[in-house]
């Protein structure tokens, strides 16, 4: 007599082998992180906490990562809009463009915009206008913003692709322009993904250090960000600082993504 076994039976297997895979390679990573944790005692972690360096720090992270953050969604927002909706000569370039840089490395971002800004192309043109960015808290915001803005693109775009057109075609034949259609019907329909970029790039660019320490330098007390007070503390030998910075870092990027769970309503 053939037993029949239902579908939940032949796949048992597969389950417990991806839960598995799951549970372990979690395990994994929390116990990497964990290490941050458990090393230094509470007074060291306090102590290095509240000093005057990683004050400076924390402030200075804070100012430009925000500062990053407003401007690359006012630069995005546009950008992930054409090319979502509009056909015009050069498009694949751009988008290809756009891409490059999450695909090489901070350091060559970076050098890039090193060479960008400095004497050899718009560097005099900037000075010659009070302005200053190698090596300065606005050399900074520019590296942020150019590490950000392709991730924000990306998944703004991706937001557009998912609203149906038909929405603004019904706004359009009601007499609406363009701009009004965007501002009244797309923008409110993609608040998600847009709450979801601001996030993403906010984290991004609160953990810049490649094309920060390069631009702007890693300057104490000066352009010292958080990742570079971990690297500037760690190549002093002084761990307690550096493991501080990294907590710091972390508990920033869990409560990044902790809100953009509670706001999407927990999916994944």
């Amino acid at each position: 007599m053939q037993v029949l076994r239902s579908p939940g039976m032949n796949h048992s297997w597969f389950r417990n082998l991806t839960v598995g895979i799951a549970f372990f390679f979690t395990f994994l990573l929390f116990s990497s992180i964990g290490v941050l944790l458990f090393v230094l005692k509470p007074s060291e972690i306090i102590s290095s906490l509240f000093s005057e360096e990683m004050f400076y720090s924390m402030k200075l992270s804070m100012l430009t990562s925000s500062a990053s953050t407003f401007s690359v969604m006012c630069c995005s927002i546009p950008t992930a809009y054409a090319l979502s909706r509009y056909s015009f000569p050069g498009k694949r370039i751009v988008k290809a463009v756009l891409g490059l840089p999450m695909a090489f490395p901070e350091l060559v971002m970076g050098l890039a915009l090193l060479l960008l800004f400095g004497h050899g192309f718009l560097g005099p043109y900037l000075e010659m206008a009070g302005i200053k960015v190698i090596f300065s808290k606005l050399g900074i915001v520019v590296a942020q913003f150019f590490v950000a803005f392709p991730y924000a693109v990306r998944v703004i775009y991706s937001t557009f692709e998912d609203i149906n057109p038909r929405y603004e075609q019904v706004s359009r034949s009601f007499g609406y322009g363009e701009f009004e259609t965007f501002r009244h019907v797309t923008l409110p329909m993609a608040r998600s993904g847009l709450f979801a970029s601001s996030v993403i790039t906010f984290a991004r660019c609160i953990g810049a250090f490649g094309a920060v320490l390069v631009l702007a330098g890693g300057s104490y007390m000066h352009t010292e960000v958080l990742p570079v007070t971990l690297y500037l503390n760690i190549s002093y030998g002084n761990l307690e600082m550096a493991i501080t910075s990294g907590i710091l870092l972390m508990g920033i990027a869990f409560l990044a993504i902790l809100s953009f769970e509670r706001f999407e309503g927990g999916r994944m």
